[in-house]
């Protein structure tokens, strides 16, 4: 069934765009981009190339990263004056790792109508052929390039039980794939997901160590979404406790602090940095001791 009635005044539409094959827009998109008073684009010179192509003459107007405080009132204004607005992304659904949350956010505060008009989604492409458990999943977006902040959203991901999709681009995507490796373990099964929709779409499958070795030797190109399965949930949660003697009993066999917490990283919940943590609480020099009596006992 259609719904070719007028659109409604006041009304923000969010309008999903193709990812990349122009096929995949819908009968309901191209009906809001033509009938709307104005199209918010992220980009646009790109939407503009989409406009053309489906032969759509409705004024844009930029809203981005970096004008999106400057926009956002103006955008509120104008939908109060009654002006139906159409948002778009440079690809998917408007709303998703964008400004748009923002404009959504505005207009809820002002009581202003929105209406989202579903399109596709880098997201939900990958999970559904990625082979992994899709049941559950959560959406990371990009992450942290570096820092504290980093690190942090990594050891939380250790313990995450449910699938993981995150975005990457293609000049980050090693340093990516071997922060995940240090962090949730080489043997962690991965899905690669890049071009989605378009002539050269790809979907790369294995372990993140074999993701690392295939991507230093091919060099990455395209948009990546990153599908990584949940965290095993077989083996018991060991105590902090617990997990003091286990570090006490590699070190015993000649690891190193660092060597000793990442082997045990593979094995519990917690990141290597927080067992490194807990490993600087034992005296190596005791242990170490403790070892040699053992060897050699006093008769």
């Amino acid at each position: 069934m259609t719904d070719s009635a007028p659109l409604q005044p006041g009304t923000l539409y969010l309008v999903g765009t193709p990812i990349g094959n122009l096929e995949d827009i819908t009968l309901r998109a191209l009906r809001v981009l033509k009938s709307a008073d104005v199209i918010a684009a992220e980009d646009t010179r790109h939407t503009g190339k989409l406009l053309h192509h489906f032969q759509i003459t409705t004024p844009q107007i930029s809203y981005h990263d970096h004008n999106a405080q400057q926009r956002i009132p103006q955008l509120v204004a104008r939908l109060q004056q009654g002006e139906a607005i159409a948002l778009v992304t440079d690809a998917g659904m408007p709303g998703i790792s964008d400004p748009g949350y923002e404009l959504v956010c505005a207009c809820v505060t002002h009581e202003l109508t929105v209406v989202p008009i579903p399109g596709p989604s880098a997201v939900v492409t990958a999970i559904a052929a990625a082979g992994l458990p899709s049941d559950r999943f959560v959406f990371e977006g990009f992450l942290p390039v570096k820092g504290k902040s980093r690190q942090e959203r990594l050891d939380a991901l250790k313990r995450e039980p449910r699938t993981v999709v995150l975005y990457e681009s293609p000049h980050r995507l090693v340093k990516t794939l071997t922060d995940l490796g240090e962090v949730l373990s080489t043997e962690r099964k991965i899905t690669l997901a890049r071009e989605l929709t378009k002539r050269y779409e790809e979907f790369w499958r294995g372990t993140i160590g074999e993701a690392l070795v295939h991507y230093e030797t091919v060099v990455p190109k395209g948009e990546f979404t990153v599908v990584i399965a949940p965290t095993p949930q077989t083996s018991p949660a060991l105590s902090e406790t617990e997990i003091v003697v286990e570090l006490q009993n590699l070190i015993a066999q000649g690891l190193s602090r660092s060597e000793a917490s990442r082997q045990l990283a593979q094995s519990t919940a917690l990141s290597k940095r927080e067992i490194y943590q807990l490993s600087l609480e034992i005296d190596i020099y005791s242990v170490l001791q403790d070892k040699s009596a053992d060897d050699f006992p006093l008769d």
